[in-house]
């Protein structure tokens, strides 16, 4: 059982880790679209390329000219992100340690 509990908890680090490079990526993605420089331009397109597909089918129920031009998708992955950061691998994380407790108490 410490095994899997350790399993459990290297799975939720490494989501976790996952999760919050994803946000980065997204709050640069955001931060450049709104400013042009022309020496980031490959930036702009590889962090497009890697974003996009999570973006545009949120896009597709929120579109931009329902909210008066502006874009609300980021927003929007931001929240979901967070809520399956902090509720499911913070509860695979808290499920790990609850087996490793009862591990050394029945030991």
């Amino acid at each position: 059982m410490i095994l899997l509990a350790n399993f459990i908890n290297a799975v939720a680090g490494i989501l976790h880790f996952i999760l919050m490079l994803y946000i980065w990526v997204l709050v640069f993605r955001a931060i450049l679209s709104w400013i042009r420089v022309p020496s980031l331009y490959q930036v702009q397109v590889l962090l497009y390329r890697f974003t996009e597909p999570v973006l545009g089918p949120v896009r597709k129920y929120f579109p931009p000219y329902k909210f008066g031009g502006i874009d609300i998708s980021p927003i929007i992955v931001f929240v979901v992100l967070i809520f399956i950061d902090t509720f499911i691998v913070k509860s695979m994380s808290l499920y790990a340690q609850q087996i490793l407790q009862q591990q050394t108490l029945s030991l």
